[in-house]
């Protein structure tokens, strides 16, 4: 049920919205700012291995460093956004990202960027655990999921789109331009928000602060199963995809020679994929139910990963490879949302504290198989199917149906 901005009590900054269209498109924008900002460097990796003197694979760390710093951070302005309301804590956030990234843009040592990285990590993880949040905030059952299901599109749209952009910049501008340009984008979102919307979380809804009430709640939130069993099935997968972004440039342009181009160009078609399965989710949703439907998409990123760990084990070419990967990412697709919905459904008067330990989870497991991917000894794209294998087989196993609804 979407929240009537005219009806009492509404939170005062969405009478000036339509939240159908402009509160989705902020919330799909801030969700997607930490995978542009992320995603829109790659190609440049090279660029950047070659100026500060480390190789492509080296820079993995300027990854799970963002990474840790991301899940970390997330636990803390979760609470600090139920307590004093979502709007300072996601303009503070915002400022912080915009500074992180002025200090990329001068790294000049592999030290530098990722104290940078990090900085970055901290200030941008408000905008993506709120834009759950306060997705929560306002809708409820199918436009919840409607919603969520939108800000998974722009997130892939993101992660695919923004190498093209990369590759562009990094040639005719340089690779530190890149960094000026993910501060822009905050600049541009941080005015956007403070000119369009106001709170969403009213004043009844706040929750008083503590460490041991915030300590009280995450614990009571890892044993409820409502919450641990889709929060880990979509950290799980999540984390898959985010360590074969960070394989990626060593896997398609040092293992399949595709060139930055090539990589770009393979990133924004991996879009087409995410968003039908993004699409294809409340439908999915209608039909089998939110946790049938969740517990197939798993299903199908486990079948993905595996067909990419046979095609790699059999030394197929990039095409095979390529198939395998898309099925994954259908699966992605459609688990994710679902999933998400799932996990923050029941807890409407947590919704900060809930979001922020599903980020926790998701960029935790990202961390770790990021680090597993860029670690193994073994050559990239096997160590990322590996990574890609084992996540989504834990994914699927950890899942359980609701007793009403199995």
């Amino acid at each position: 049920m979407v929240v009537d901005a005219k009806a009492p009590g509404a939170p005062a900054g969405l009478a000036r919205l339509r939240p159908d269209t402009t509160v989705l498109v902020l919330l799909a924008a801030l969700a997607a700012l930490s995978s542009f900002a992320t995603n829109v460097i790659l190609p440049a990796f090279p660029s950047i291995g070659n100026a500060i003197g480390v190789t492509t694979l080296d820079l993995g760390v300027t990854l799970s460093s963002f990474f840790v710093a991301f899940a970390l951070g997330q636990l803390v302005v979760g609470p600090l956004s139920d307590r004093f309301g979502r709007r300072p804590v996601v303009l503070g956030g915002l400022l912080i990202f915009i500074v992180g990234s002025v200090v990329a843009a001068g790294a000049s040592g592999i030290g530098m960027l990722v104290a940078a990285r990090i900085v970055q990590a901290i200030g941008v993880c408000a905008a993506s655990v709120l834009s759950r949040a306060i997705a929560r905030d306002l809708f409820e059952g199918q436009d919840l999921a409607r919603a969520l299901s939108f800000t998974t599109v722009a997130t892939a749209a993101a992660s695919g789109f923004s190498p093209l952009l990369g590759t562009a910049i990094d040639g005719l501008l340089g690779w530190r331009t890149l960094f000026l340009l993910v501060g822009a984008a905050g600049i541009v979102l941080a005015v956007a928000y403070r000119m369009l919307v106001s709170e969403s979380l009213g004043s009844g809804g706040r929750a008083s602060i503590s460490i041991a009430r915030v300590a009280s709640g995450y614990a009571a939130l890892l044993t409820d199963v409502r919450f641990l069993a889709p929060a880990l099935t979509v950290s799980l997968i999540i984390g898959g995809l985010f360590a074969f972004f960070a394989a990626a440039p060593a896997v398609l342009i040092d293992g399949f020679r595709v060139g930055a181009f090539g990589l770009s160009v393979f990133f924004a078609a991996t879009v087409v994929v995410v968003f039908s399965g993004g699409l294809l989710a409340p439908w999915f949703a209608r039909r089998l139910g939110h946790v049938r439907a969740t517990s197939r998409g798993a299903f199908i990123a486990f079948a993905g990963s595996a067909l990419v760990l046979a095609s790699v084990a059999a030394g197929l070419s990039l095409i095979w490879f390529t198939l395998a990967l898309t099925v994954f990412l259908f699966g992605m697709g459609l688990a994710n949302p679902l999933g998400t919905a799932l996990a923050l459904q029941p807890f409407g008067s947590r919704a900060g504290l809930a979001s922020a330990l599903l980020g926790f989870l998701q960029m935790s497991c990202a961390a770790l198989s990021t680090t597993a991917a860029t670690s193994l000894p073994l050559a990239p794209a096997t160590s990322i199917a590996i990574v890609l294998a084992v996540a989504t087989a834990i994914a699927v196993l950890v899942f359980r149906r609701p007793a009403s609804e199995a």
